[in-house]
């Protein structure tokens, strides 16, 4: 069975924000963070720290 990757994410951070109940302004400061971080120069170490 394939499950896209985008659909994981969505499940696993639906069920995330269900049980664990962060704040809202952290859910927005990790995914600003995560998509500011995605285009910066900290990109290539991230990915073959990732790897």
């Amino acid at each position: 069975m394939d499950v896209p990757l985008w659909l994981t994410l969505i499940v696993v951070g639906w069920l995330g924000v269900k049980l664990v109940r962060p704040p809202w302004w952290l859910i927005a400061v990790l995914l600003l963070g995560g998509f500011l971080l995605a285009d910066s120069v900290f990109a290539p170490l991230i990915d073959s720290a990732v790897k």
